[in-house]
């Protein structure tokens, strides 16, 4: 497929984006991620490294603060989308998300787990309030991330060795 993808010319698809992180100074990894499918976009130029409790510079936002923007991102981009749409017209949009994760000690490492995830929605609309609500319904169900998060899923790792890829859990 073609750049014109769009809405009006495409009725089902697999989207997928891929990603190529390589390992750079202390704690840095630099990231290029590119769309594949349904077209072709990027690659996206990224950067996560940690603070000093990993041994790091703070040279980039750590994964962590990524994965939340992402999310608030996401939302915020299907609301506006969605809102042409919808025809619910948007004076200001503004999204304040918190994500909580347990963290505990597991002698030299530590396990974690997610907690909370809740996000305020602040829209400015002369729409009635049952359209804003539907505004909202509908950019939770096209927001990938949030999709995402909401179902039990499987991650498959493989990790490369001199005979071939491990399954690793």
């Amino acid at each position: 497929m073609t750049d014109a993808v769009t809405p009006d010319t495409i009725t089902k698809a697999i989207v997928q984006f891929e990603c190529t992180g390589r390992a750079v100074g202390k704690m840095r990894n630099e990231l290029d991620v590119y769309m594949t499918h349904p077209m072709q976009e990027g690659p996206f130029t990224l950067a996560t490294d940690e603070g000093s409790f990993h041994g790091g510079d703070a040279t980039a936002p750590p994964p962590l603060a990524l994965f939340v923007g992402g999310l608030t991102g996401c939302i915020m981009t299907q609301l506006r989308a969605f809102a042409k749409r919808m025809g619910v017209p948007l004076t200001d949009l503004s999204v304040e998300t918190r994500v909580q994760w347990d963290w505990e000690a597991q002698g030299k490492v530590y396990e974690t787990a997610p907690k909370s995830f809740e996000i305020d929605i602040l829209i400015d609309s002369e729409a009635p309030i049952e359209h804003q609500l539907e505004l909202v319904a509908a950019a939770k169900k096209g927001c990938f991330i949030e999709q995402t998060l909401g179902q039990s899923n499987t991650i498959r790792h493989r990790l490369k060795s001199a005979d071939g890829w491990i399954d690793a859990g």
